[in-house]
């Protein structure tokens, strides 16, 4: 049936085992930003969690990504020095990486379109002015965690999508996939679709967010054919897929469109921390965020962001979300 899991014994699809592997000559852009930039601030959204495998920062200050491109795997790593950006790429995806390095830093951003109409907003950007948003050009490797973050803790998402590609991706192009903690690639769209039951259940996603994958990776061609499209036609296609919804769809073009307005509706936290910073009302639903946030229309996920890293969320009063063991629903 349409949307259900296999239930009959798969092919093998664990890790491909590690091996020595000649050493590769990376590929190298260089690249000067117009005005400030903090790779962290601009990066971070990609990350997740700490022991996410595609995503990677070193105490030099670089950050590394494994990503799967259009033209195949590939490892980017970024290092900003004295205003310069230094960019080098492994693997078939290299030279489609370093060609999208000034979206992926923010180049298509424009920061100077945002007007602050709060103190503390105004305050998070005087303190923040290397933020920027990405813009990387991939549905898929972010609609999935997305998918996994859907109705769970931030841990059980990080923890089913840092397992799921430790198990099912494949080694990061480059030293990073032969490092002492190998970074990995997602896997494909056809290796994600063939993905067991019980292995969906071993990293602790339930039925109906792996039935959203699954549906999800099936399309997979014409969801990445979104990133052609404005950030609201590739919401509405995006929600065409059942289990997609608003919250979901802004999450993914937040970062492969770097859409400025997409405002994520539908989560537990964001209209209380909003509603607090700009009116002190902790209580504040999606309504009532959108309200608040009128005045940033066209810049509503920036301007959440800056209120984000602007520190001024209330305390918490009510318990943490719980667990939840899928094998007793």
């Amino acid at each position: 049936m349409a949307g259900r899991f296999p239930q009959r014994p798969t092919p093998p699809l664990g890790p491909i085992p590690r091996q020595a592997v000649p050493s590769e000559r990376a590929r190298v852009r260089r690249w000067t930003p117009q005005g400030p930039l903090d790779l962290g601030l601009v990066l971070g959204p990609l990350r997740r969690g700490p022991a996410d495998p595609t995503f990677r920062a070193t105490p030099d200050g670089s950050v590394w990504r494994a990503c799967r491109t259009p033209a195949g795997p590939g490892t980017l790593r970024v290092r900003a020095h004295a205003g310069e950006v230094l960019g080098e790429a492994w693997g078939p995806g290299a030279q489609w990486l370093l060609d999208g390095l000034p979206e992926l830093l923010g180049a298509a951003d424009d920061p100077e379109a945002f007007v602050p109409r709060h103190r503390v907003v105004a305050l998070a950007r005087h303190r923040r002015p290397g933020l920027r948003l990405t813009r990387t050009g991939l549905v898929l490797e972010s609609l999935i965690p997305s998918v996994l973050e859907q109705k769970v803790t931030t841990d059980e998402a990080y923890r089913a999508w840092r397992l799921l590609v430790r198990r099912f991706g494949e080694p990061a192009p480059g030293p990073a996939g032969v490092s002492e903690r190998p970074m990995r690639v997602m896997p494909t769209a056809r290796t994600w679709a063939l993905i067991p039951s019980w292995e969906w259940h071993r990293a602790g996603v339930d039925d109906k967010r792996a039935s959203t994958i699954l549906r999800s990776v099936r399309v997979a061609a014409r969801l990445e054919q979104a990133v052609g499209m404005p950030a609201d036609e590739a919401r509405a296609r995006l929600e065409v897929v059942p289990g997609v919804g608003p919250w979901t769809s802004a999450e993914v073009v937040q970062r492969s469109h770097g859409a400025a307005d997409a405002v994520t509706v539908g989560d537990l936290h964001l209209p209380g921390i909003v509603g607090w910073a700009l009116a002190g009302d902790r209580h504040a639903d999606d309504a009532g965020m959108l309200r608040l946030l009128e005045p940033y229309a066209g810049q509503r996920h920036r301007a959440a962001r800056l209120i984000l890293l602007s520190g001024q969320v209330p305390a918490r009063r009510a318990p943490k979300m719980p667990r939840v063991d899928i094998g007793l629903l």
